[in-house]
């Protein structure tokens, strides 16, 4: 990920965590993964970039970073992301 997408993506984190509502074009709600969770859509140097979170009670929860390639969101980040969820749910 180029410098600016993590400057971004750090700025964009911390406001979430200050409690921040973000929504289009910067963040969208991400329901397949589960309630709460929400994806910020970042470019930097013509690429796109997504960052999956989930915000808690407490906490925000990064739950995955991918670079873009395509229109549709893979599926296997979708489940990569459910299943990193549920792990943190368990703990």
């Amino acid at each position: 990920m180029p410098a600016q997408a993590r400057i971004d993506a750090g700025y964009l984190l911390r406001l979430v965590q200050g409690g921040h509502k973000l929504g289009p074009p910067i963040a969208e709600p991400m329901t397949d993964i589960g309630p709460g969770c929400h994806e910020l859509r970042l470019t930097a140097d013509k690429s796109e970039w997504r960052v999956f979170y989930h915000i808690g009670d407490e906490i925000v929860l990064v739950l995955g970073v991918f670079h873009k390639k395509t229109q549709a969101t893979p599926k296997r980040w979708i489940q990569l992301c459910r299943q990193r969820l549920r792990l943190f749910r368990e703990a």
